[in-house]
């Protein structure tokens, strides 16, 4: 007699976009984009000002709709802004756990805010804390909600250059424990490679090529493989890669 054992199915993480179209007046912001964000990948969307990457971001997040084509994304998503957008009335813990619920939701929030560094700093008020510590309020709570995909807008952008390392060692840290998939916008070629598995370059509404990276992180920092992928990456960006 033959016995089966019941597994947990596994979390379907990532998203879809085929042939998506998103226009303002006779503007063709999108023009029948295609992209794949596989399960607890994190993608880099490189490209100049302009060309549609936080339109895309919008679709996926579900603040926008696409004048065509289809959007397949998971139920439970989050987004991370370039600005922190905490409300300034609202002490930390309270930032966090807005819109959550359950008996639970605190300690949640306590949890997730020790994960990126901030343990302690539950009742200061969004006024008494640094960019980067703003930062890792958005990221908390972003994460506390446990999503399936997390979409990140420039989100280090406006920090310092040291600043910016340290949250990218965060968002490192923070993916292996929370198995989501990522799609992070940026400008920042050298950004791109240090955190992506996959980079994507938009170009005239579409995506225009993809690079997979294949490096450990000491080749991320300095080696032959890292200078040739930026060089075609910045091929890639053209006359805006060069500025």
């Amino acid at each position: 007699m033959s016995s089966t054992v019941a597994t947990e199915p596994r979390r379907q993480t990532g998203a879809v976009v085929e042939q998506v179209v998103r226009q303002f007046g006779d503007r063709v912001v999108l023009d029948r984009l295609d992209l794949t964000i596989g399960d607890e990948e994190l993608v880099i969307l490189l490209g100049p000002s302009g060309c549609g990457k936080s339109t895309l971001l919008r679709l996926l997040a579900g603040l926008d709709r696409p004048d065509g084509g289809r959007v397949e994304v998971p139920a439970r998503r989050a987004i991370v802004f370039q600005a922190d957008r905490l409300l300034p009335w609202q002490r930390v813990l309270r930032n966090v756990t807005l819109g959550l619920h359950g008996p639970d939701a605190e300690q949640r929030a306590r949890d997730v805010l020790a994960e990126v560094g901030l343990a302690g700093r539950e009742k200061a008020w969004p006024k008494e804390l640094s960019g980067g510590e703003a930062q890792r309020v958005s990221l908390a709570r972003a994460l506390v909600s446990e999503p399936e995909l997390v979409l990140l807008d420039e989100p280090f952008a406006a920090l310092d250059a040291i600043t910016r390392l340290r949250m990218h060692d965060l968002v490192r840290a923070l993916r292996t424990r929370h198995h989501a998939a990522m799609l992070l916008v940026t400008h920042d070629v050298d950004e791109a490679i240090a955190l992506a598995d996959r980079i994507v370059v938009m170009s005239n509404g579409r995506i225009g090529a993809s690079h997979e990276v294949h490096l450990g992180a000491a080749d991320r920092e300095a080696s032959v493989a890292r200078e040739e992928l930026r060089a075609r990456l910045l091929e890639d960006l053209g006359p805006a890669g060069q500025h």
